[in-house]
């Protein structure tokens, strides 16, 4: 009897503990890693006025459990993205990586070719890691010549159905077109205009790191 008391006793301990550890695993936060430029990297802005942050507080705001890591570089190109990634991976662990990446390749004329292939690489290794991907695409300038534009901005769309992965068609909608919303440079936006970013950003964003 006492022999089968402590079996029934050693069974309902490790009942307990795998409850334990998978209600651990449920209420652990959800880790989001934006991978992006300076669109993304507040250039010229002040500190947590940019999408990024407001995603963030977006997220404290409507009780979704997620930590955000913004390894968004001014200057970033998907070459540079690409190449910091795996690092980044390991040390963050995210459940969903956020890749805004391609207009610093798209504004120096770069293949869009090539740009394609780093951010079909950028998903592989997310993949692989078990992480999510998400998508932000961007628009270049007209002046760039037709042609390559409407290449340029073909490609989110085409990578997205191709990795199965949701995409932000064009993070500066309702943005672009409005010069008062721009820094002097006429390349950044102004605090002002992020929240009209996240607008474009959020139910997508919101959808997908519930989702995984």
């Amino acid at each position: 009897m006492l022999n089968m008391l402590n079996r029934l006793s050693g069974k309902f301990l490790g009942a307990l503990l795998l409850l334990s550890a998978a209600a651990s695993a449920y209420s652990a936060p959800k880790t989001v890693l934006v991978l992006g430029d300076s669109l993304s990297a507040e250039y010229g802005l002040a500190r947590g006025t940019g999408w990024v942050a407001l995603a963030e507080q977006k997220f404290k705001q409507n009780k979704i459990d997620a930590v955000v890591v913004n390894a968004s570089v001014s200057g970033e190109t998907t070459s540079g993205g690409r190449s910091r990634l795996p690092a980044l991976l390991s040390k963050y662990k995210p459940d969903l990586v956020v890749i805004e990446l391609g207009a610093n390749d798209g504004l120096r004329g770069l293949p869009v070719a090539a740009a394609q292939t780093n951010l079909r690489a950028m998903s592989d290794a997310a993949a692989k890691a078990d992480a999510k991907v998400m998508l932000i695409g961007m628009r270049m300038p007209p002046n760039y010549g037709r042609d390559y534009a409407d290449k340029f901005f073909a490609m989110y769309g085409t990578l997205s159905k191709d990795i199965k992965a949701p995409l932000v068609p064009f993070m500066l909608d309702g943005v672009a077109d409005k010069p008062a919303l721009f820094q002097p440079d006429r390349l950044h936006p102004l605090a002002e205009a992020h929240p009209i970013i996240l607008a474009n950003i959020w139910p997508t964003l919101q959808k997908t790191i519930k989702a995984k």
